[in-house]
């Protein structure tokens, strides 16, 4: 075998084996993005049309008042956002989150449903309320165990 004809060889097989790498990472990389998921706000799932039915999606708003209903690991609710509406059934392998509460803003992960609710297999949730700025004025909060406050002194230069 002369010098030429081994280089071509190696040029061949480096050239097959980048090729079969692209083509690797090509095909993983569609498989996974099947496992993706497109987040929305509710006007714009309801805009949506057909394309909302395949999708995987994540569409967060405020949990209406008194819609929702617990059933171990599932719960049904109806989220809000800016006058919008969405029915939610989650049904995960968890229950919902403890922060899971009326006025509380939630993210729903899963798919429309073909009646126009939303089906959840992911559900998470913080208390408005709980994560709001201070009011001025107010007092600031204790420590849950020991109902004292605690004071940050900085040292002057």
């Amino acid at each position: 075998m002369n010098t030429k004809s081994a280089s071509s060889v190696k040029v061949i097989v480096a050239s097959v084996v980048i090729i079969a790498a692209v083509l690797y990472l090509a095909i993983s990389g569609a498989r996974d993005s099947k496992a993706t998921s497109y987040y929305c706000t509710i006007g714009e799932l309801q805009g949506m049309g057909k394309k909302a039915y395949s999708r995987n999606l994540r569409v967060a708003g405020n949990v209406k008042p008194g819609s929702i209903h617990r059933m171990g690991t599932h719960a049904s609710f109806v989220l809000l956002e800016l006058g919008k509406e969405l029915p939610v059934n989650y049904d995960g392998a968890e229950p919902p989150p403890d922060t899971f509460k009326d006025d509380a803003q939630a993210l729903a992960m899963g798919h429309l449903g073909r009646d126009g609710t939303f089906q959840a297999n992911q559900l998470q949730a913080k208390c408005a309320s709980k994560y709001a700025p201070a009011k001025p004025g107010d007092k600031p909060a204790g420590s849950p165990v020991t109902g004292t406050t605690a004071t940050l002194v900085v040292p002057a230069k």
